[in-house]
C-alpha cells in the first residue's frame, strides 16, 4: 500500500498537480493542538476556520503566544508583572471558553 501511493504522488509531482496549490512554499499548519481533540471536532473547527469563523477559544489561543513574547521581552518588573496578568486572564478566558464547548458539544 504504502509503495502505491508513493508512486501516485511522484506521478502526481511529475504531472505538475502540485503546482499552484493553496499554501505553496508555505510551512504546514501547526496541528499539534490537535493532538488531543476527537477527529469530528478536529473536522468542525477547520471547517469553521476555512469559512472565517473560529471559534473563541482558537481566538484566545492565538493572542496567548504574543502575550507570552511581550512577557520574556520584558525590562521592567512592572512590565512583567502586566504581561503576566494579561497570559493569566487570557487562560482564564481560554479555558472558560473550552469548557462550554466540551458542555455544548456534550462531552
Amino acid at each position: 500500500m504504502r509503495t502505491l501511493v508513493e508512486r501516485q504522488i511522484r506521478k502526481a509531482i511529475a504531472e505538475g498537480q502540485f503546482i499552484g496549490l493553496k499554501g505553496e512554499g508555505k510551512p504546514l499548519p501547526d496541528h499539534s493542538g490537535e493532538a488531543f481533540t476527537d477527529m469530528a471536532t478536529q473536522v468542525a473547527v477547520r471547517i469553521m476556520a476555512e469559512a472565517g469563523a473560529l471559534p473563541e477559544e482558537f481566538k484566545i489561543k492565538k493572542l496567548l503566544e504574543p502575550a507570552r513574547e511581550a512577557f520574556r521581552d520584558a525590562k521592567s518588573e512592572e512590565d512583567r508583572r502586566l504581561a503576566m496578568a494579561l497570559i493569566a486572564d487570557l487562560e482564564q478566558r481560554y479555558n472558560t471558553a473550552v469548557e462550554a464547548r466540551r458542555k455544548f458539544m456534550g462531552r
